[in-house]
């Protein structure tokens, strides 16, 4: 369908003139059509009855959906609306605006095609058995803002269930831009994964992730707490995956006690969990010091108390250096796993991704540089490149 009429224009009252709703209004998308349909001809050829072949062929050979549709280059972008932004549970209908720009994001920054999908339900099964039976229409699925703990559980199903990538941007996206920057800030700080002491603040989708893709970058002091404090398998209170974590992590130095305690003498602090850590604990932190306060828009540690105890210095938002943005990760991710049509992806390719943002930033590094632009050209590029060898490396490349 071409989408070349523009839609009627409505008042809306008090949102006239707002410049964030006037870029919304109508919405951030529409279908454009890749073929010309300029009379009979182009039509017998494009629908009616020229389709009838290429249906036909498809459905003696169903791999040939790969050749003659848009499905290997086209992802759903799912959600149930429930850990929207710093939002929280919004329901389906609010979480359109932000599906959508995930959707132009992916096409401006990857070339891949996506459709933004909201679920009207909070339900782990019904989601799981709506987004399978959707699958055949998608190369891929980016799961979006769905809370944990389910989203572990819907991503972890999904995976065994479906034969294309599935990847929840919340968690992975955030981890493999986390680490990237942190690659550039242990080797500004002149230190090694493997003795460098993190914390994480937050085990929600993101700290987990976090927490996973360092100790797989070899990372080995690793304390992730939430409300309670430090994740250790002593606490009665733990889930499933806090607890796995908790083997993973603290129950391998000993640490217990609260935020405080564990931020005394670390070296790098990420904070994935929203709130504020009062000045006097980040000065408990060890020199040359690493803090990236990822939570929006308040930042754990305001970037001014920040530097005042930190050599490097992140944060989630746009109008501070070293902006740890997803929108780095996901396009080239899922770029370099369509190059190759994965048919998931590893954990290989996280880490592959993550070297090569890192990598771009070269010999230019500096505090306020360990992480490069979103608008750098080369970003998409390089991660798909590097995503599409560790895919062949890791066995799950069809081509």
């Amino acid at each position: 369908m071409v989408a070349s009429a523009s839609m009627e224009q409505t008042s809306t009252g008090p949102f006239d003139g707002d410049p964030v709703f006037e870029l919304h209004r109508g919405g951030k998308m529409e279908t454009v059509s890749t073929v010309p349909l300029r009379g009979n001809d182009d039509l017998s050829l494009a629908y009616t009855p020229g389709v009838a072949r290429v249906c036909e062929a498809i459905a003696a050979d169903p791999s040939l959906t790969a050749d003659f549709t848009w499905v290997p280059n086209t992802v759903a972008v799912v959600t149930d609306g429930t850990a929207v932004l710093g939002l929280g549970d919004i329901g389906p209908a609010a979480a359109m605006p932000v599906m959508e720009g995930k959707a132009v994001l992916f096409k401006q920054f990857g070339g891949v095609d996506a459709v933004p999908i909201c679920l009207a339900t909070k339900d782990t099964d019904e989601i799981v058995e709506t987004v399978a039976r959707l699958a055949p229409s998608f190369g891929g699925i980016n799961l979006e803002d769905i809370s944990a703990p389910r989203c572990f559980e819907i991503e972890r199903r999904l995976k065994a269930m479906l034969d294309i990538p599935v990847f929840h941007d919340d968690q992975h996206g955030t981890a493999v831009v986390a680490l990237a920057a942190l690659e550039n800030a242990l080797r500004l700080t002149g230190r090694t994964p493997g003795g460098t002491r993190v914390v994480i603040s937050g085990a929600g989708a993101a700290g987990v992730a976090v927490a996973r893709i360092l100790l797989a970058a070899g990372v080995r002091d690793l304390a992730v707490t939430d409300r309670r404090g430090v994740l250790h398998s002593s606490r009665g209170d733990l889930t499933p995956v806090k607890a796995d974590l908790a083997r993973d992590t603290a129950d391998l130095t000993g640490r217990t006690g609260s935020l405080a305690d564990a931020l005394a003498g670390a070296d790098v602090y990420i904070g994935v969990s929203g709130g504020t850590v009062p000045e006097e604990v980040v000065a408990t932190m060890a020199a040359d010091a690493v803090i990236f306060g990822l939570a929006n828009p308040t930042p754990e540690v305001h970037p001014d108390v920040a530097h005042r105890h930190a050599r490097v210095v992140a944060t989630g938002r746009s109008d501070f250096p070293n902006q740890i943005n997803n929108v780095l990760a996901f396009p080239g991710i899922f770029r370099g796993a369509f190059d190759v049509r994965a048919s998931a992806i590893t954990e290989g390719m996280k880490l592959a991704a993550a070297t090569a943002l890192a990598n771009l930033v070269g010999d230019e590094l500096r505090e306020d540089y360990v992480i490069p632009s979103p608008f750098d050209p080369r970003v998409a590029p390089a991660v798909s490149s590097a995503v599409a060898a560790a895919a062949r490396v890791d066995g799950v490349a069809r081509r």
